[in-house]
């Protein structure tokens, strides 16, 4: 093949799961039952805290905004994933490739930001609970919220803005379901040091320090809870968290599982693989662990189905 520069690029190929033809149908129906339950679940949790003035404290604040943030997340590839399969149809375009690379990116960051922000929310509710309405007030949920967006936005710009200067010169295939940028970055003809340099900085800084974050977080959480003399009291104050701590395991673990997969020399396909866990599977399951776990939620979800 003749090195084609960026300029000249115009598509991408995604080989999704499999660049067998026969086998893109069976994943059709499984993944777009998946996605309506992702749309719905999560605008349920965003309705019913909407409508229940009792949910208007910060914890539910955070919620709801993670909600939008798991919708936001699986649309950016879900459906363009399934308009591929129904055509039958591998092609995105250069500028579609980049726009949703740009936005898996900014949400993929949002999601890690706001568990963070909702471990400090539950450090300041069980360690300092009588400051807890003055330390988690209304302007600072929306400060730390606006800071995460802030964040998110210029880290993903600035990934998005190094991918455009590199060029491209061989076929153009991703084996992924979409624009990931480790995969776009390993087809590049350029000198791509520079990107994978900030790639792995950033997924260290930026994913390294909320985790630490969480941890810290909750050993506190932990030594305040084994101060607290009756057993219904450690109950009670673990059961605020334990939803949060459910999701914090399950997405961390997800990330971990595609990290180790795309690391590992084998099949390329298996980092798509592994990735479904994280970009569809778990928040498909967001709404169910809060839901199923909380009573305010299901208390609400009740009121709102009854007006």
């Amino acid at each position: 093949m003749v090195p084609r520069n960026l300029t000249h690029v115009s598509e991408f190929l995604l080989l999704g799961f499999s660049e067998e033809p026969e086998l893109q149908p069976l994943i059709f129906g499984p993944f777009l039952s998946m996605y309506l339950i992702t749309v719905f679940g999560n605008l349920l949790i965003i309705l019913a805290i909407s409508s229940d003035p009792h949910l208007h404290t910060p914890m539910y604040f955070f919620l709801s905004n993670l909600s939008i943030v798991d919708i936001c997340i699986t649309s950016t590839i879900t459906p363009k994933m399934l308009c591929n399969i129904q055509t039958q149809s591998h092609i995105i375009t250069y500028e579609g490739c980049m726009i949703q690379m740009y936005f898996f990116m900014l949400f993929a960051g949002l999601d890690d930001f706001l568990l963070t922000v909702m471990a400090y929310d539950r450090f300041v509710a069980i360690c300092h609970p009588l400051h807890y309405t003055v330390i988690m007030s209304p302007r600072r949920c929306g400060i730390l919220v606006l800071v995460s967006w802030i964040v998110s936005v210029l880290h993903s710009l600035l990934e998005t803005l190094m991918v455009l200067m590199l060029s491209f010169c061989r076929e153009m295939k991703i084996p992924h379901y979409f624009c990931e940028l480790k995969q776009l970055i390993q087809l590049a003809c350029s000198n791509n040091f520079l990107n994978e340099l900030v790639m792995n900085f950033a997924a260290g800084l930026l994913g390294g320090a909320p985790l630490a974050g969480i941890l810290y977080t909750y050993c506190k959480i932990a030594s305040s809870i084994c101060r607290i003399s009756s057993a219904q009291g450690k109950y009670k104050a673990f059961s605020t968290c334990a939803s949060h701590l459910s999701v914090v395991s399950l997405f961390y673990c997800t990330c971990l599982g595609v990290y180790l997969s795309s690391a590992a020399p084998h099949n390329p396909h298996s980092s798509a693989a592994a990735s479904v866990m994280y970009t569809v599977v778990t928040p498909m399951l967001n709404p169910f662990i809060y839901s199923l776990r909380n009573r305010d939620i299901k208390r609400a979800l009740r009121a709102f189905f009854q007006m």
